[in-house]
């Protein structure tokens, strides 16, 4: 049984994948004051380039959850979420609000991808 961690640290690794999936989870980095669009933007780009990382790409992602912090922000994350998806390659997912431990942060999505 092999399991690869990409970039561990003490409290989690940016990507592992056992048995050719790939488990991550990305928020924005680079400017968490960022409205829920751009922060949406910053983890779909954060989120390429991981995938890149194990020999991926979105059109193999296979389930997200997806938390948001606040509703009002649903359809705005649904149109850019839409718009960063390749046409018929949308996963599996799971939208539910919840309270993130960055409070500047409105969204937080969890990954799964085929990867090599």
């Amino acid at each position: 049984m092999t399991i690869k961690r990409v970039n561990p640290c003490a409290r989690w690794s940016d990507v592992t994948v056992y048995n050719g999936i790939a488990h991550f989870v990305e928020v924005a980095e680079s400017d968490t004051k960022a409205d829920i669009r751009g922060q949406a933007q910053q983890i779909f780009a954060q989120a390429e380039e991981m995938l890149a990382s194990v020999n991926s790409d979105k059109s193999k992602i296979l389930s997200c959850t997806i938390y948001l912090t606040d509703f009002a922000n649903f359809d705005t994350f649904n149109e850019e979420w839409e718009t960063w998806l390749p046409e018929g390659g949308a996963p599996s997912r799971a939208c539910v609000k919840a309270e993130l431990a960055n409070p500047e942060l409105l969204v937080e999505i969890a990954f799964v991808a085929a990867a090599e």
